[in-house]
């Protein structure tokens, strides 16, 4: 059998990098080149503006930013997906994703079905699901109903993270992560570690077909609208998993993964003492080497991109030297969430190589 079903993790995730072109910031169209592009999230690199979140099922105007807790924006410029090429608007309304001109940008994009969606009945809400089961992504949107209720994904496993978001009012972003437990999750648009509450998760695991909610505005509030990104492991691909923190530089956790890196994702989840920490993303894009000090953007700020932390990626897997409480203090948990650039060993039996 195949190590992985995936050797080319890029049709299914990849980064985009650009610098900004135009006139009077208001810069060109960009292009992202995969297949059936289902979700991007943005962030300009070099100044302090919100991410920017879309996706096929709500719409390629419609915004969302992880770093607050607003509502969905409808945009000028946007985003047209597409069936081969994704097309990056021109931002005329000034959000952030593509208007700054000679500013730098980042991409992340992940593949679904090219649909906006069908009906999913699996669970007792109806939601309309676009979902790519290869790779183990879905997006998922639904209306509350304020009781305890199950809501499909569309993945066919079990999603080990996921994100969830009221768009039609404020709230703030839940994450699930399996290594955190259904009794707890995490406010991703803070820098709080994980908290208990049963109100989200109605204490209950996800399945290979529904997730479960609670009575919360943050994932059920009735007659509102929300919208959850769904992520199950993939042998070669994808990893989410847990780290413990020991704040030693010089002999850091190892974290495995099967895969190249392309893309880390970390969280503070529990802390020895009373530090919090953001969510910190790196890419290989942005980061093509092992550096002293790796670029970072933090998923729950505005700030610009900044170089700390130093994340080392291997032909296996990834590490942090470094003696942060935000990546690695003493007595902490992290949570982690990882993409390939390369499987550890493809069907081709061809091994990947270290940086």
């Amino acid at each position: 059998m195949a190590y992985t079903t995936i050797n080319k993790s890029s049709d299914y995730f990849d980064t985009k990098i650009y610098t900004q072109s135009g006139s009077s910031n208001n810069g060109d169209t960009q292009t992202i080149t995969m297949d059936n592009v289902g979700f991007t999230w943005f962030k300009n690199r070099d100044y302090i503006n919100a991410h920017a979140l879309f996706d096929i099922v709500r719409g390629g105007d419609k915004l969302l930013a992880t770093n607050g807790t607003g509502a969905e924006e409808t945009v000028g410029g946007g985003i047209t997906f597409g069936a081969s090429d994704t097309t990056i608007g021109a931002d005329t309304g000034g959000y952030g994703f593509n208007n700054r001109v000679g500013d730098d940008y980042v991409a992340w994009h992940w593949r679904t079905d090219g649909t906006t969606g069908s009906s999913n009945t699996d669970g007792s809400i109806t939601s309309t699901v676009s979902a790519n089961t290869t790779s183990g992504f879905s997006i998922a949107q639904w209306t509350g109903t304020g009781s305890n209720a199950t809501i499909g994904h569309g993945l066919g496993v079990t999603p080990k993270c996921f994100l969830i978001k009221k768009t039609s009012g404020t709230s703030a972003w839940s994450m699930y992560h399996e290594s955190v437990g259904n009794t707890k999750f995490i406010t991703f648009n803070s820098f709080d570690v994980a908290t208990t509450g049963s109100t989200v998760w109605n204490n209950t695991s996800p399945t290979s077909s529904v997730f479960s909610v609670g009575t919360g505005d943050n994932g059920n509030a009735s007659g509102a609208t929300y919208i959850g990104y769904f992520f199950a492991e993939k042998t070669g691909f994808s990893k989410m998993g847990i780290v413990d923190g020991n704040a030693n530089s010089s002999s850091p956790s190892f974290i495995y993964t099967g895969f190249k890196p392309s893309f880390v994702m970390l969280k503070i989840s529990e802390t020895g003492g009373s530090d919090t920490g953001g969510a910190v993303m790196y890419d290989n894009k942005r980061y093509p080497n092992n550096l002293s000090n790796s670029p970072v953007l933090f998923g729950n700020l505005s700030n610009a991109e900044s170089d700390a932390y130093n994340l080392e990626m291997f032909s296996n897997g990834f590490r942090f030297n470094s003696t942060s409480v935000t990546v690695n203090g003493s007595g902490n948990k992290y949570i982690y969430m990882a993409f390939a650039e390369a499987p550890l060993v493809g069907s081709n039996n061809v091994p990947a190589t270290a940086r």
